[in-house]
Formats: structure tokens, sequence, C-alpha cells
């Protein structure tokens, strides 16, 4: 992450749980990286496509080791005065176009971040770690239901899945009958 900081004097970012300072003539509010962290996991996690945030990388529980602070698993954010970067890591969902979800996921979470917030969103820095495969029999879609279209599963990745369940439910069982073995 690159954060480049404003022309405003500012007190020494020592550590990543210092919070933000935003100034006013009115006083100063100050957020820590955790919050915006967890605005961007809530953000991310809107968005159809995305199974899930990954788990937290090395530097991320390294972080969290030494500070106590507690940033949702897939996010690290780096919190200046007036201005954030954030990194996420993500799971996606089979047949999602990745690059329009990262897209969105951006774009969600800069929108979330700075209506929040009030910090410019300097960046936002996607890995797709991994890839989510629906079991086969299960719901394509999150949250139990059964819909497809909230899965962001192409239509004719769903209608291959459906057919290839009714192939499974037809095929017949290669084992014998349990009757047949106590004949002998």
């Amino acid at each position: 992450m690159n954060l480049e900081e404003t022309d405003t004097p500012q007190a020494p970012h020592t550590s990543d749980e210092e919070p933000s300072i935003l100034l006013t003539d009115e006083g100063r509010t100050a957020i820590a990286d955790v919050v915006v962290s967890k605005l961007a996991a809530r953000a991310t996690t809107e968005i159809a496509g995305v199974h899930r945030l990954a788990g937290s990388n090395a530097f991320a529980t390294l972080i969290q080791r030494f500070t106590g602070a507690r940033s949702p698993d897939g996010v690290v954010a780096e919190v200046g005065q007036r201005e954030t970067a954030i990194d996420l890591r993500l799971i996606t969902l089979y047949g999602a176009n990745i690059p329009d979800v990262a897209q969105a996921v951006r774009q969600n979470v800069v929108a979330r971040v700075a209506a929040m917030t009030g910090l410019i969103v300097k960046e936002v820095n996607i890995d797709v770690t991994d890839m989510y495969f629906p079991p086969e029999g299960k719901p394509l879609a999150e949250g139990g239901t059964t819909d497809p279209e909230a899965s962001g599963v192409p239509a004719s990745t769903q209608e291959t899945i459906r057919l290839r369940e009714q192939m499974n439910t037809l095929q017949p069982t290669l084992s014998p009958p349990a009757n047949a073995m106590s004949a002998s």
C-alpha cells in the first residue's frame, strides 16, 4: 500500500493501532484502522459474486499480534490523517466475472468508507485468492436462498449444474441389492 500524506501538518503515525485524526475548526475526530477495515469488509461482502473474504495474510496476523486490534480476516487498512488505502483478499463465486466483481467491490468500498468516515480512499487493492464452487445438489446462492440469480452465476452454468444434478439422480446404483448377496 502506498498512502500519500497531505500537506497539512500532522502527528507522526507510529503504529497501525494509532487512529486517524480528522481536523476541523470545531475539533478532531480519530478513526482507527480497524474501523476502516470493518467498513471495507462489510462493503465487500455486499457485492454479488463475492463468496467471502479470505483468511488473513502473515502481515495482518503480525500486526494483530503486536497491536491487539482485531481486523476482519482478509482486510488490511492503512489510515492517515485524511486518506486511507485498503488491501482486500477475497474468494469469488464460480461463474462470476472476476474483473467485474473486483470493480464493483472497489467502487462499493470507496463509496461506503468515504461516506461513513470522510476519508479519501486513495486505493483499494484486491487479491482474488480462491474461487468457491457450490457442492453438488446445494443452493448456488449464499444465505440459504435457492435463487440462482442472487449467486452471480451465469444462466448457462446454472443450466449445466441443473442437468448434472438430474443425471446424478437418474443413474442406477452399481452395487447389487442387499438380498442378492445373501442368496449365494
